[in-house]
């Protein structure tokens, strides 16, 4: 994995590829390269270890073609190297990127062996290049047929783009478990593993389903399914536009996404609600006779969005009063979770495509859980076209790998259900009406919270030369704490991990010393004083406390703690707003630290495999 784009054109696709790539960077890679049938029928690959900026140097001048197809690796089997690097080749005749893990490779890889195959890298993906070489060539039939036979005999996700000097007007695309789309233009057609990868090109997008072969020219495509039916799949016309997944005025992708979130909480909530009540069929059309029948939710998320999961448990058992369980999608996916009737399954992601959750999705609907519900960024996902009901966050393109506006979202969007929910379980219309209310005070409430930025630029000079820092909060806050420690650890390299304050006689404790920061967040609830107690402990023993506190919660500057005061803010919304500060934080610290913060080192923005 991670970044596919191909192209079949009139025109020469090379640069339309480069920039594919470019606008895939985000995705988080290690490598990249391209291979186009150039005008002498030959084939024409170059690979690049590092950024796509080095790839566009070596292919300047040097490669044209009318077809192609271009990856970016973020590396699985095998280290990042140019040998490493796909479009993979065999024998100077057939080309293949993939996005996905082939599970049989090390299988293929002994039986072709035998058969007399060389292998020039590390990589799963090498044996797809040749088992579709063995048909294509060996056996003589057409590229499209070779790839159908090739795919029939890989085990595991993949996404295909394969191309072949002997017939060098076509692309051929498969996918198995791993996003892969088609862009259709004027007389030329593409793919891409997203939609932002064209968008320079196309606003007019196939989305393929799970074992869809597409046989592509530049006049026409041609679906097949997996029983290998000719098969429509329609257009859809995005309302992305290419300006959409620039950076503007800011820095970083990581800044002007945090910067957004006033507004894409306000698009979150834009004809859901009304007079005061929430619209229950913005979770699809079907959604009130689903919601009468739920007695427990079982949320299934990985990552940001697991953070998400757990404070919508606090707040759909707290003020729902239905009870909620949440799981890491990875984990759920591979015990025996005991079936409980009526569950509502909540899966939540940002892309829609992450696949342990996809995976748990569809393993609770084999075990008979109940109904579904997706909370995901991308309508045109795989987690949304699995799910019975659906609310999109419309948080818009998030470029940055470590995610800001898409957590912000997905907690509102929670909101909305745990309301939802909580109809059906005593709550009165005064209660929703004072809900609804705090979620539509969201946007000014992130925007004042913003002008905290100045301040937080400076207090992450303290953290240019640490190695650790410890994050606290109490209840719904403690997932908080969480999610700060991620962003921390992801885009800034420094070690953080969070706990809940309580824990901190339990082992935590041990770590604190004058060169280990503890950030804590304490809003105005009835948690504080005992949030109180728990930092006096870190202070004691001489730890630098840093406090996110409501103007209210009384919490006088001293030496050894520095205190930055949060506009008061109901307890209800209060992760939300208690969120942004650590984002900032972990932006600043990162920039000071000189790291890479919007592609940091070895993560991907879609994990698209296990």
């Amino acid at each position: 994995m991670c970044g596919i784009v191909g192209a079949a054109a009139d025109r020469n696709v090379v640069p339309i590829l480069i920039e594919g790539l470019r606008r895939l960077e985000y995705r988080g890679y290690d490598s990249a390269g391209i291979a186009v049938v150039n005008d002498d029928g030959q084939l024409n690959r170059m690979r690049s270890k590092g950024k796509v900026a080095t790839l566009a140097e070596l292919v300047e001048n040097k490669a044209t073609g009318h077809i192609g197809i271009a990856h970016t690796r973020w590396a699985t089997h095998g280290e990042p190297s140019e040998s490493n690097a796909h479009p993979h080749v065999c024998n100077k005749t057939v080309a293949v990127v993939h996005n996905g893990i082939i599970e049989n490779h090390e299988q293929l890889r002994e039986l072709q062996k035998q058969q007399g195959f060389l292998f020039t890298s590390q990589t799963d993906t090498e044996v797809v290049v040749h088992q579709i070489y063995q048909h294509h060539i060996n056996e003589g039939k057409g590229l499209l047929q070779a790839v159908r036979e090739a795919v029939s005999h890989l085990e595991g996700a993949y996404a295909l783009g394969v191309i072949s000097k002997n017939e060098p007007d076509r692309v051929i695309a498969a996918r198995l478990g791993s996003p892969l789309v088609i862009g259709v233009g004027i007389g030329e057609h593409f793919i891409a593993s997203d939609v932002a990868a064209l968008l320079p090109v196309t606003q007019r997008f196939i989305f393929l389903e799970d074992g869809d072969v597409v046989d592509i020219t530049k006049e026409q495509l041609i679906i097949y399914n997996r029983q290998g039916e000719v098969v429509n799949r329609p257009i859809q016309e995005s309302a992305l536009t290419a300006e959409a997944t620039d950076r503007g005025e800011y820095r970083h992708f990581m800044l002007k996404e945090i910067h957004e979130q006033s507004r894409a909480i306000a698009d979150t909530l834009e004809g859901r609600i009304h007079g005061r009540k929430i619209f229950e069929q913005a979770f699809g059309a079907a959604a009130p006779q689903v919601f009468d029948q739920v007695q427990g939710v079982h949320i299934i998320a990985c990552g940001t969005s697991y953070h998400a999961g757990l404070i919508g448990r606090h707040w759909l058992e707290s003020i729902a009063g239905v009870p909620c369980s949440v799981e890491v999608a990875s984990e759920f996916r591979y015990r025996k979770p005991v079936v409980r009737n009526n569950s509502l399954i909540v899966t939540i992601s940002q892309s829609g495509e992450t696949a342990d959750t996809i995976a748990g999705l569809l393993e609770a609907k084999r075990l008979g859980f109940g109904h579904s519900l997706a909370i995901c960024n991308v309508p045109e996902s795989s987690l949304v076209r699995e799910s019975d009901l659906v609310l999109m966050t419309r948080a818009g393109p998030e470029i940055g790998v470590a995610s800001t506006k898409a957590f912000t979202t997905q907690l509102t969007a929670l909101m909305l259900l745990v309301i939802a929910l909580g109809r059906r379980n005593g709550m009165g219309d005064e209660k929703e009406a004072q809900l609804v209310a705090e979620l539509e005070s969201l946007p000014a409430k992130i925007e004042k919270i913003l002008q905290l930025d100045p301040q937080i630029s400076v207090l992450a000079e303290q953290f240019a030369d640490k190695h650790n820092a410890l994050f606290l909060g109490r209840g719904a806050h403690y997932p908080v704490a969480m999610e700060g420690a991620l962003k921390l650890k992801e885009i800034s390299y420094i070690h953080a991990e969070a706990y809940p304050a309580g824990e901190l006689k339990h082992g935590p404790l041990a770590l604190v010393d004058e060169a280990m920061p503890v950030i804590a967040v304490a809003p105005n609830n009835d948690l504080l004083e005992k949030l109180k107690s728990n930092l006096q402990e870190v202070k004691a023993r001489g730890g630098q406390l840093i406090v996110f506190a409501d103007t209210h919660a009384d919490f006088p500057p001293t030496p050894g703690l520095q205190v930055f005061d949060v506009a008061p803010v109901d307890d209800s919304i209060s992760p939300i707003v208690y969120t942004v500060p650590l984002q900032l934080l972990s932006y600043h610290v990162a920039v000071l630290k000189g790291t890479d913060v919007d592609q940091p080192r070895n993560l991907a923005k879609s994990v698209t495999v296990e």
